[in-house]
């Protein structure tokens, strides 16, 4: 292995494993300048407000009516970082390899290493996400999209991780999400869920990355969290995008009832049709998602926030 590989202890067995099944591996990234709080201050007061968010929410149980969207407005880097310390800050910075050089050469070693390692691996579409994050705050139950997988920087946390099949991942859901009828957040969840999760304790210098569209749920433990997701696509990946997607218009548009995920010949070729035709005619566009934003940050004020006058954000 070489001495300045991201991936400290790739095994043989987790090309097999990848995109399939839980894996949880070391990595050197949490020595990296890049996650400096001087460099993440940075950062912060550089990144557009198209490209971030910013949330607050109950952290002692699962109440997804909770969530708010907020702004950073004026605050500095280093006041974002010191509200978000002592707070009930969720921050998310999105596209930062679009943004900064450094970010996207860290990004691109990332998959060089996955590429190099999983025989046929060939990704594209890929996104780096930077989560600093309050003691105890939770991200609720939710599923992602793209190929995913999460780096742990500073500080710990819990993870939970879902089968990636009903009734913890219904296709009705997943249509919604792709369909911009509804967040990813907005993934239906039950208690009981959780006797059938695998939960990881995630630490500084370690990764997870979980099977496709793999639901899942994360809580801090009682310390400031850093830490960075990747995304991407594969062929595997867009197909069943487009599966889920126009089942989604077969449901809406023609009445059927339970359409079914395919995965090669004729009919997969129809539905990537269908959902390339839906997508490009502007239809989609229509369903542009926005969020109410109601409080700013603040780091003088209680948990790291001041309520304002609310407005609409779309994007």
């Amino acid at each position: 292995m070489a001495s300045d590989a991201i991936l400290v202890d790739w095994q043989d067995r987790h090309a097999e494993l990848f995109g399939k099944h839980l894996i949880r591996l070391r990595h050197r990234l949490h020595e990296s300048p890049l996650f400096s709080d001087e460099a993440l201050a940075r950062l912060i007061e550089r990144v557009p407000r198209a490209h971030y968010h910013v949330n607050t929410m109950n952290r002692s149980f699962h109440d997804p009516a909770s969530w708010r969207d907020g702004e950073i407005g004026d605050a500095r880097g280093e006041e974002v970082l010191e509200a978000v310390r002592n707070g009930n800050i969720w921050v998310l910075l999105q596209r930062v390899a679009e943004l900064d050089p450094d970010y996207r050469a860290a990004l691109e070693r990332i998959f060089a290493e996955f590429e190099d390692k999983v025989p046929g691996l060939k990704t594209f579409k890929r996104k780096m996400s930077i989560l600093i994050s309050s003691p105890k705050v939770q991200v609720y139950y939710h599923c992602d999209i793209p190929g995913q997988s999460l780096w742990q920087i500073k500080g710990r946390k819990r993870v939970y991780v879902y089968p990636n099949t009903e009734p913890f991942l219904r296709q009705e859901a997943m249509e919604k999400i792709i369909l911009n009828e509804a967040d990813e957040q907005e993934t239906p969840y039950e208690p009981w869920f959780d006797e059938y999760a695998e939960a990881i304790d995630l630490e500084p210098g370690q990764m997870l990355h979980w099977p496709i569209n793999g639901p899942h749920r994360v809580v801090n433990e009682d310390c400031l969290n850093v830490s960075f997701t990747t995304e991407h696509w594969t062929r595997e990946l867009r197909n069943r995008y487009a599966n889920h997607y126009a089942n989604g218009v077969l449901r809406r548009s023609f009445g059927v009832r339970q359409p079914r995920i395919v995965e090669s010949g004729p009919a997969l070729w129809g539905k990537l049709a269908l959902a390339a035709a839906h997508r490009y005619s502007g239809l989609q566009r229509k369903n542009r998602m926005t969020f109410k934003v109601d409080f700013r940050v603040d780091p003088k004020a209680p948990m790291g926030m001041r309520d304002i006058d609310a407005y609409e954000l779309a994007k």
